[in-house]
């Protein structure tokens, strides 16, 4: 793709990807805009699964703000990644698959393959760092935070300077674009706020503050707001799962720190005849619940972190 653009103003790119069965083309909007000081280039990306909307309209407000108006560097933004998933209320492509465990993609593989080789062949060569943003899958609100490898440095510096809520040190996931782009030097953050399908101001708010932080910190500009608190950094995070079915009632806080031996949550049968406590095994911050009432045996409800490894 060439990003050889006219410096100072916002450029637009439909990039055909793929065709409907009716032979309706697939096209992914991209704009980009450039300084007229050199600097770093910056991914901003939302809708690599169609049904996270938070991270769309964070995108959607950064253009109409015009946030892009970078001092230095270069800002590249993909709005709706994930075409296919927005239009169908899917966290998929039609074939099925995750977009996010299809990378590096294979030009003639799956259809998500094929969007994934698409980023890695035309857009993270451009890049320097990026900002993918998500939201909680199904009925997963996510507190908002951002996931890095805190032992790699450009990584903890970035997500340091997004300072969301939570700073979650989050291994790479196999073949995932986090992964993969760092396996070529680039430092991407994963931003995981609310819930599917769902707008959030709170997570929409704390994306857009912390992606002015980023810009701040890569001195591609001069202002940003300074957090609401400091970062609390998860360690180790791990979810705890429901021992068996019925309906969910949540009672700890999102966002919250638990004692242990404190309840999180009550799950009990439909007919009044079965009640079980949900209790803290050890002190921890509650990151997401699952907000649907009625679960399965296995079903996440709570993800948990700690502080020390």
């Amino acid at each position: 793709m060439d990003f050889d653009l006219k410096k100072e103003k916002l450029h637009r790119q439909n990039i055909p990807t793929a065709r409907l069965p009716s032979g309706t083309v697939i096209e992914i909007p991209i704009f980009s805009y450039e300084a007229k000081k050199d600097g770093p280039t910056l991914l901003l990306m939302a809708g690599m699964h169609g049904d996270e909307i938070n991270g769309v309209e964070i995108m959607r407000r950064i253009i109409t703000k015009k946030l892009y108006e970078v001092i230095a560097g270069r800002i590249i933004l993909v709005p709706v990644f994930n075409v296919f998933g927005f239009i169908n209320f899917s966290r998929e492509v039609p074939d099925g698959k995750d977009v996010n465990r299809s990378f590096p993609g294979n030009k003639n593989g799956s259809l998500a393959s094929q969007f994934a080789y698409f980023m890695m062949d035309e857009v993270i060569p451009h890049i320097d760092y990026g900002i993918d943003f998500h939201t909680g899958g199904k009925q997963i609100n996510n507190y908002p935070q951002v996931r890095a490898m805190l032992d790699d440095p450009k990584n903890n510096e970035l997500a340091q300077a997004f300072a969301a809520p939570f700073i979650i040190n989050s291994p790479f996931r196999d073949k995932s674009l986090r992964k993969e782009a760092g396996k070529l030097g680039k430092s991407i953050l994963v931003y995981e706020a609310g819930e599917s399908l769902k707008l959030r101001k709170p997570a929409i708010d704390e994306g857009l503050a912390g992606m002015k932080r980023v810009m701040k910190f890569l001195e591609m500009s001069d202002e940003a707001p300074a957090p609401k608190k400091e970062p609390v950094i998860i360690q180790k995070s791990t979810w705890t799962r429901a021992s068996r079915a019925g309906l969910h009632y949540a009672q700890a806080r999102n966002g919250s720190l638990v004692q242990k031996g404190e309840v999180k949550g009550v799950i009990s049968d439909p007919y009044g005849e079965y009640e079980k406590k949900i209790k803290a095994t050890q002190d921890c911050y509650i990151l997401s619940v699952n907000n649907n009432p009625v679960v399965n045996r296995g079903d996440a409800l709570f993800h948990t972190g700690v502080t020390e490894k």
